[in-house]
């Protein structure tokens, strides 16, 4: 399997991830999360149960029983909302069995399966089975700065800040025409059709990475002229 970084970033991403939910306690769980409308429960509910998700599409690959990772979005929802009303415990276990129960489902799959692919939905758009450890990875790393414990974007390795730009930018209408330029990264993106007279948007990696998800990077992020474009939510 060809998914070294991932694998190695995962188990790293996810021990930092737990230490921080470690280190809840009390009101610090029903405490608002950078994500509007949900607490910090909430974020570790749904990293949870993704986990527990993404670990299920893979035990299907393995049963030769194609799996999606949701029902429907509905019920992922309510999923959610449930397990983020239950006992701080309860979330934190179920978390800590998903980081586990996920990484023995990855190492599990043959390696001539990875090539398939698998539905968000029942009867949804199909992604790429091999892209699985680094959307989990994505998923650990951005939720938990969106725990709002002072985890952030500053502490991702750089490799992944750019891996993340990689992905945002081919969520963007490209109509927007605008360029990514970090400081402290020899790689650029363009999004859409740009030339001489298109925005350049500029800042530190990991700070254009966050902003391209749809959050507020604060002043670290900044446009050449004008206001920066507007990105909508990941």
């Amino acid at each position: 399997m060809s998914h070294p970084l991932d694998l190695a970033h995962l188990v790293t991403a996810g021990q930092r991830l737990v230490r921080s939910v470690d280190a809840l306690s009390g009101d610090d769980w029903s405490g608002p999360s950078l994500l509007p409308g949900w607490t910090r429960a909430h974020v570790v509910a749904h990293l949870a149960l993704n986990g527990e998700a993404l670990g299920g599409v893979l035990g299907g690959v393995v049963e030769g029983e194609p799996v999606p990772m949701y029902v429907s979005q509905e019920s992922r929802d309510e999923d959610i909302a449930e397990l983020a009303g239950a006992e701080h415990s309860e979330i934190r276990q179920r978390l800590l069995a998903a980081t586990t129960t996920f990484l023995d489902a990855v190492q599990a799959v043959p390696e001539d399966a990875w090539s398939g692919r698998f539905e968000r939905t029942t009867g949804g758009p199909t992604f790429p089975l091999d892209a699985v450890p680094l959307m989990r990875v994505r998923e650990i790393e951005i939720h938990h700065v969106d725990l709002g414990t002072g985890y952030s974007p500053d502490d991702w390795p750089k490799p992944f800040a750019e891996t993340v730009v990689d992905g945002m930018v081919k969520r963007l209408d490209p109509g927007a025409g605008f360029r990514v330029a970090p400081l402290d990264s020899t790689r650029t993106w363009e999004v859409g059709t740009v030339d001489d007279e298109s925005i350049g948007v500029t800042g530190p990696v990991a700070a254009l990475a966050w902003w391209l998800t749809g959050r507020d990077p604060g002043d670290q992020v900044s446009a050449t002229r004008g206001e920066l474009p507007e990105i909508g939510g990941w």
